[in-house]
């Protein structure tokens, strides 16, 4: 059994420690560091082309219209038109909620063939430094692997480090449906890894959907990689605050209320990204059954009950994950509350055992995985959890991880 008590001596000199860390970084790079101002974007320019657009003489509709009102607008249109507008305003499209999946997927791959040929043309731009045709050239063959035949890319942004969001299984007649919701340095290039590939969100969802079919093969399940907001760059005064959470949360609610049917919806938060889901929960739709998270530096509430949802709240950690030295609290705007594998926090926590460290949560063959799967499948007398007592069970039904009720 995984123990987390800590002395707490140990846990004020942690929580001073690195709050003085925090506040010395506050000194020397200001909030400032924080703001930036940039001309239109690609997705912004193709927003603004689709706002003047026209089809049959009328406007098209507002695009950031209900997910319910845009869908009915393109089922009102013919294949063909549906095309032309994939075709026209391919970025907007692509990352517009309401639009078919299918058609989402055909746009962004057009989306993805311009951005190709723009950054190809950057590898062998003169006027850019070495490092910079090098950049240009590791995002080209980043946009080439998600171009690949069978790759469902549910959302795409090249701007600045660029936002991504991949489906795995089918999303539209899915009875389950899993969205992994990643951390820091996430980004267009960390998307996807072939080194240490359960550590970047692609290996991550692919590595729960196996884990889900194998768990309960009957049940029709897709899993989204969402990388599809700005995630801090590393562990400096980004991720010690909620504003990249607060954005994020956003896009994260505006994504569960497009997914089509009505599937419940499982969210799997690793590290940052738990900070993303503790912000969005109390405006989370009904539909999201459960938010899981894995090597949390806390979820901006002090217990679950003030995260104000109706989703059943799950927590793990591993005992050599880092995290656990982190500072607990909230000050002035800095640290995320309360420790969520705590007891008083209230939520269910589960084994993590084999993660082995803070990025190993995803990794074939672990406890973590299963008990992610489980959650997945709607199998929740299945999951194991990190203590004796059996909390992680109270009050529970669903079915057995062979599928039975």
């Amino acid at each position: 059994m995984t123990s987390f008590d800590t002395s707490p001596q140990l846990n004020v000199g942690r929580a001073l420690l690195a709050l003085a860390v925090v506040f010395v970084m506050l000194a020397t790079t200001g909030w400032t560091a924080l703001r930036s101002h940039r001309a239109e974007t690609p997705l912004q320019a193709s927003i603004s082309s689709w706002q003047h657009g026209r089809i049959h003489g009328h406007h098209l509709p507002d695009p950031d219209a209900s997910p319910t009102r845009l869908a009915r607008f393109f089922a009102s249109l013919t294949a063909q038109e549906r095309a032309h507008l994939a075709h026209r305003y391919s970025l907007a499209v692509g990352n517009m909620n309401g639009a078919p999946v299918s058609l989402r997927y055909r746009a962004n791959r057009l989306a993805l063939a311009e951005q190709r040929k723009v950054e190809h043309k950057r590898m062998h731009d003169v006027r850019l430094s070495p490092s910079g045709q090098h950049q240009a050239g590791r995002r080209m063959h980043r946009i080439e692997a998600l171009m690949d035949e069978g790759r469902h890319i549910l959302a795409f942004d090249p701007a600045g480090s660029g936002r991504v969001a991949e489906v795995f299984g089918d999303l539209d007649r899915a009875e389950r449906v899993s969205v992994v919701v990643p951390g820091v340095d996430t980004d267009l290039l960390t998307f996807q890894k072939t080194n240490r590939q359960y550590t970047a969100p692609v290996g991550m969802a692919k590595s729960l959907y196996d884990a889900e079919q194998a768990a309960s093969p009957a049940t029709r399940t897709a899993v989204i990689a969402w990388a599809d907001y700005t995630a801090p760059a590393g562990l400096g005064i980004e991720s010690a605050t909620a504003m990249r959470a607060e954005d994020g949360a956003v896009r994260l609610n505006a994504l569960v209320r497009s997914l089509p049917g009505r599937a419940p919806v499982s969210l799997f938060c690793h590290s940052y990204g738990s900070v993303v889901c503790g912000v969005a929960a109390h405006e989370m739709p009904r539909r999201v059954a459960d938010i899981a998270v894995a090597a949390s530096p806390g979820m901006r509430a002090e217990n679950a009950s003030h995260l104000r949802t109706s989703a059943q709240v799950w927590a793990m950690r591993d005992a050599t994950d880092w995290i656990q030295d982190v500072p607990y609290m909230e000050v002035g705007g800095l640290g995320h509350g309360a420790d969520p594998v705590s007891a008083s926090f209230g939520a269910r926590v589960l084994s993590a055992q084999g993660a082995k460290g803070h990025a190993g949560y995803f990794e074939p063959g672990t406890e973590s995985l299963r008990n992610f799967a489980d959650i997945g499948v709607g199998a929740y007398r299945s999951v194991h959890c990190a203590r004796d007592d059996g909390a992680c069970h109270a009050g529970l039904s669903g079915a057995t991880a062979d599928g039975r009720a």
